[in-house]
């Protein structure tokens, strides 16, 4: 005769001192729990609340410059500096663990056009209005020494702006034309033009480092080899673009800030059509600045807050904002993909999380779980309608607000109007421009 006992073994249920966890026996037999799709969609409703309960992205505010913060640069090797200048000539470098200024430097007379640290971090560059090229030490002059400038170029016209090679001795300048510099010489190596008045920014490659970018006021995007010494391809957009900033993982897609109020991402081998078109901001936009990662991007407005947009979305997924916020002319994503800066009209730099809700410090394991277990859910049921609503909603400030709802109007009006020319024109007359084709002007090659 068989007699079948209930066995327990004391390991699966009995805690080994009192401060450990109850440990609770679990069947995953998925028969055995018939309700576990509404179960996991209440938890991802209620980590989606969470969220946004917890989504406090302002950390800190770097005050001290006495005028307008005009460019922004971070340290190639050290995460907790930042350079800063200021349209009164001033140069701030900063330390984000203190959150205080441990340098100043009266740099330039007149605005500080662009900012640069060199690969190795040992020293930077910067332009003015005062037609010069100054290169500075990263360290600060030993007891009794002057603030001086380790090399000075005097040009012969303003430069607009400057950018450091990322593994050579070598910058950028642009203002009238793009000037590719070696640093123990005072005359370029090379200069390069294609027709335009003032070039308002230049970047390198971080991939293809021989590889760089601008833009000028002419609306013209131009891409240069450094290696040939030529321009190589240019694009004509409908309005200006302010500045571009390049993939950090893809060599060949870029992304451009224009006044058109959308920021056009681009791939270099067919610049006919943009990859994207970012269309949140009611304004201009002044910079943008990409992740590490190169997955998303964030990108500073006239509209008075910042915008950060994954690289395949038209929509943003995050708007930043206060009240004190002005025009907000410079933004960078720190290297550790954590943490972005933005500068702005009213003297301050900002602090911001690159995640709104992320909690900061060390995690214990059981919160990693949890954290990893509620992102899986919420993108598991991230297209449910409730749920995607408690994600997309942003206050936004009254100005931005209206803002929208008149653009809104006003493209529903165009579209209706185009509808309308093509229904009441003979077929095949009215040529039908997709959304991404219609801000191209000309590709140039």
């Amino acid at each position: 005769m068989k007699v079948k006992m209930l066995s327990w073994n004391p390991d699966n249920y009995v805690r080994e001192t009192k401060l450990d966890l109850q440990r609770v026996p679990r069947n995953y037999d998925p028969t055995l729990h018939p309700f576990e799709v509404p179960r996991e969609h209440v938890r991802a409703l209620n980590a989606t609340k969470l969220e946004r309960v917890f989504a406090k992205p302002f950390l800190a505010s770097l005050d001290g410059h006495r005028d307008g913060v005009n460019c922004l640069a971070k340290h190639p090797k050290n995460l907790a500096t930042v350079l800063s200048g200021a349209c009164n000539g001033e140069v701030r470098i900063w330390n984000l663990t203190q959150r205080n200024c441990i340098r100043t430097i009266q740099a330039h007379e007149g605005f500080v056009r662009g900012i640069c640290t060199r690969f190795c971090g040992n020293s930077f560059f910067t332009v003015g209005d005062d037609k010069t090229v100054k290169q500075w030490k990263m360290d600060g002059p030993g007891y009794g020494e002057e603030e001086e400038p380790l090399h000075t170029i005097l040009g012969k016209t303003v430069y607009t702006g400057i950018d450091h090679h990322w593994k050579e001795a070598v910058f950028a300048s642009c203002g009238q034309q793009v000037d590719i510099w070696d640093e123990q010489r005072t005359n370029p190596i090379c200069s390069m033009t294609w027709g335009f008045d003032s070039i308002s920014s230049v970047k390198f490659n971080p991939v293809e480092t021989f590889l760089l970018g601008s833009c000028a006021s002419d609306r013209n995007i131009v891409l240069y080899d450094m290696r040939q010494a030529t321009p190589l391809k240019k694009v004509i957009l409908d309005m200006r673009t302010n500045t571009i900033c390049w993939n950090p993982m893809e060599a060949f897609s870029f992304t451009a800030a224009n006044e058109d109020y959308n920021l056009y991402t681009f791939d270099m081998r067919a610049l006919d059509t943009p990859v994207m078109v970012h269309m949140d901001h009611v304004s201009a936009v002044l910079d943008v600045d990409y992740s590490p990662t190169g997955k998303e991007f964030v990108s500073a407005s006239f509209d008075k807050s910042i915008r950060i947009f994954p690289v395949d979305k038209s929509q943003s997924r995050e708007v930043y904002h206060t009240k004190r916020m002005q025009h907000v002319i410079r933004v960078k994503w720190t290297s550790n993909s954590k943490y972005i800066m933005c500068g702005s009209d009213e003297m301050n730099i900002r602090l911001w999380k690159a995640n709104a809700s992320e909690k900061l410090g060390v995690l214990t394991s059981r919160e990693k779980a949890a954290k990893d277990y509620n992102q899986k859910l919420k993108e598991k049921f991230q297209h449910y309608p409730h749920i995607k609503r408690i994600a997309r909603h942003r206050h936004l400030p009254k100005s931005i607000y209206s803002q929208i709802q008149e653009q809104r109007i006003m493209k529903e009006a165009r579209r209706r109007k185009e509808v309308n020319h093509i229904k009441h024109s003979k077929p095949g007359s009215v040529p039908i421009v997709s959304e991404k084709k219609k801000h191209i002007v000309a590709v140039v090659k």
